[in-house]
């Protein structure tokens, strides 16, 4: 258990570095693709292949733990898988376009995601202490209010991701600003909402674990928001000023 708890402050400590750096230093992936980050592949093929291994990973640590017919720890591997499962196999499959991922970007995130599956499933199936989910778990605050955060969460990433995809009509290569949903306030509305689901995760679990992958995705997210910001406001400086708009958390920042 001690080990467990230096490699989630390890983990801590990677995601303080990694959100200073890039302010830095731009993840060349979607609109900032660079090959410098290495050889570019399909881009629907680099997601499946980065995002699918943490959902095999999740369910090989559920699959061989006594705890696997254990209702609380069940519901919370449901919930991550459901998530992986959008971003892994369907959201590649509506992605438009012929975008190319570096191979750089996609080793990086692979890396991540099966370290992310350690943690939680680490946690959820080995670490936590024997009873602490037990079935009066999902009458707690923290399950409801959890559940609730991330499945919010989850609908803004989503639609967040839909209105994205929607701007350009067949032919068009113009740029446009999203509108509609969160739009209407940041930015970056989809990390928004993967932030805002991944902290009502950590609620949930109440974990150490949830709460580390937390700030992952903060550390990760938000510093490319800025970016995005900082692109559109060369792009749509007056509109941007009348939309009063944030880069990814409403009304703040």
């Amino acid at each position: 258990m001690d080990g467990f708890h230096v490699f989630l402050a390890v983990m801590t400590g990677i995601a303080v570095i990694v959100f200073f750096a890039l302010y830095f230093v731009k993840a060349g992936y979607g609109m900032f693709f660079d090959a410098k980050w290495g050889r570019p592949i399909n881009n629907r093929l680099g997601w499946v292949l980065m995002e699918a291994p943490v959902f095999i990973a999740m369910a090989l640590f559920w699959y061989f733990s006594d705890r696997r017919c254990e209702l609380v720890p069940l519901i919370f591997f449901i919930f991550f898988e459901i998530h992986y499962l959008q971003r892994a196999f369907i959201f590649p499959l509506l992605l438009k376009g012929k975008g190319r991922m570096p191979l750089g970007i996609m080793l990086m995130g692979i890396t991540f995601n099966v370290l992310n599956a350690c943690m939680q499933g680490g946690w959820i199936f080995y670490f936590a202490p024997e009873g602490l989910y037990a079935s009066g778990w999902l009458t707690s605050p923290q399950f409801i209010i959890g559940t609730l955060v991330f499945f919010g969460g989850m609908c803004i990433n989503i639609h967040s991701d839909h209105i994205i995809r929607h701007l350009r009509r067949p032919g068009d290569t113009g740029h446009y600003l999203p509108r509609g949903g969160m739009f209407r306030y940041v930015t970056s509305a989809n990390y928004f909402g993967e932030i805002v689901e991944w902290t009502g995760f950590a609620i949930l679990t109440w974990s150490l674990s949830g709460a580390v992958f937390a700030v992952w995705t903060f550390a990760n997210l938000v510093p490319r928001a800025n970016t995005i910001y900082n692109k559109y406001s060369g792009m749509f400086g007056d509109e941007m000023r009348k939309l009063h708009l944030k880069r990814v958390i409403p009304f703040i920042y």
